[in-house]
């Protein structure tokens, strides 16, 4: 991949249009009719920070473009980013200007009103329908704000918006501090990792992460697997999981399995488990062998799988976490994340390579305390996935010389 980075280009007194991931989670209080909601986590906020930052010091009038949730291209006050306007304000410790609109005569007053260092955040993209569709005469009324575009938001990367893709073809452009750092992590991933090479992996189901599963098999010298994604593998191979989450249909699973065995890939699946009569049944779980789940739900990998697959994590040199090992918001469920997180700390710590993927793996991460550990926090979710199928990203190409 070969594009401009923000660091070569000239911003001084230039309008720098930045395209952020702003998709913040909201909290509403409904008792009080609240229409406008409170944000409830600030980690993509602060993942902005470094590239807004870089930009207010060289002097640019740096114009931020964001989504928020799925207002089905029309005005929904519930999903406005006004609150994350002064989120910024907050954390840069400026005053950060906020529009009412993201193109047409509000937002070019709003921008117009811009001195070198200042900092506007325009309303969300997707109150207009010609975001989601890419169309032409959208991504020019949003080029028409500035005279540089740099993407920054590398979870959005993988749709072809207009402000992720249109836009880009229509400036000058660049990749924000944020988008470089997540395209140099995951590509130590596929671009001759060290070896041994770890996958830990979770998730809800085998479905929709067959083709990175597909793609990793040809990388990795290991897979270490839980959730529900373990619960399909087991039932392929024959294993009665009883109630546990699982996909339908197991023949995904079992031609994943078979790539996996014809590229002698070390495949470790659980040989105990966490099981309950049901989710919320937390003061009855307790472990059972994999073949005495009965009835029963599997809802985390068990003690003796844990440090399993410990061991096999405490001598890689690079490994990739991209998924929980069970129900971890649940504390009776989260025994086998935390022991796999530990072990990739350590692993860090000696010198691997640890990348979280994203998803549910950062904030399981986050909230189990070994977030900080790990070489690099993804903030993509499904552009995570899609890059490390090897798939092509919009957003990404539409930046590459």
């Amino acid at each position: 991949m070969a594009f401009r980075r923000l660091q070569d280009c000239d911003v001084r007194g230039r309008r720098v249009l930045v395209r952020e991931d702003l998709n913040v989670p909201l909290s509403f209080d409904y008792a009080q009719d609240d229409k406008t909601g409170e944000i409830a986590d600030y980690a993509r906020v602060d993942a902005t920070l470094p590239t807004l930052r870089w930009l207010r010091e060289h002097g640019a009038r740096t114009i931020v473009l964001s989504h928020l949730g799925r207002p089905d291209g029309k005005p929904d006050p519930a999903l406005s980013l006004r609150p994350v306007a002064r989120a910024l304000s907050d954390r840069l410790g400026i005053p950060v200007a906020f529009a009412a609109d993201s193109v047409g005569e509000v937002a070019e007053s709003a921008v117009a009103a811009l001195h070198d260092g200042d900092v506007l955040l325009l309303e969300n993209v997707r109150f207009h329908a010609g975001e989601e569709r890419n169309d032409p005469a959208f991504a020019r009324q949003l080029a028409k704000l500035g005279d540089l575009y740099v993407d920054d938001a590398f979870a959005t990367a993988h749709r072809a918006h207009a402000s992720t893709e249109g836009i880009a073809h229509l400036l000058p452009n660049a990749a924000g501090l944020l988008m470089q750092a997540e395209l140099s992590a995951l590509s130590r991933l596929t671009d001759r990792p060290g070896r041994p090479f770890v996958c830990v992996i979770g998730g809800a189901k085998i479905k929709d992460k067959i083709g990175m599963l597909e793609r990793l098999s040809e990388l990795v010298d290991a897979f270490c697997i839980g959730g529900g994604m373990a619960n399909t593998l087991l039932a392929a191979e024959g294993v009665n999981v009883g109630t546990s989450l699982r996909d339908d249909d197991l023949e995904p699973a079992r031609r994943i399995l078979a790539a996996i065995e014809a590229r002698r890939v070390a495949l470790h699946l659980p040989s105990d488990a966490v099981v309950a009569p049901s989710f919320d049944a937390q003061d009855r779980a307790h472990v059972v062998p994999v073949d005495a789940v009965g009835d029963e739900m599997i809802l985390d990998i068990g003690p003796a799988t844990a440090q399993a697959y410990a061991n096999a994590i405490e001598v890689a040199k690079t490994i990739v976490f991209n998924g929980p090992m069970g129900v971890y918001e649940k504390p009776a469920y989260r025994h086998g994340t935390q022991v796999v997180g530990d072990a990739i700390a350590r692993a860090t710590e000696a010198g691997a390579t640890s990348v979280v993927g994203g998803g549910d793996a950062a904030a399981a991460a986050h909230l189990l305390g070994f977030a900080s550990k790990m070489t690099y926090v993804s903030t993509g979710g499904g552009a995570t996935l899609e890059f490390l199928e090897g798939k092509q990203l919009p957003g990404v190409a539409a930046l590459e010389d």
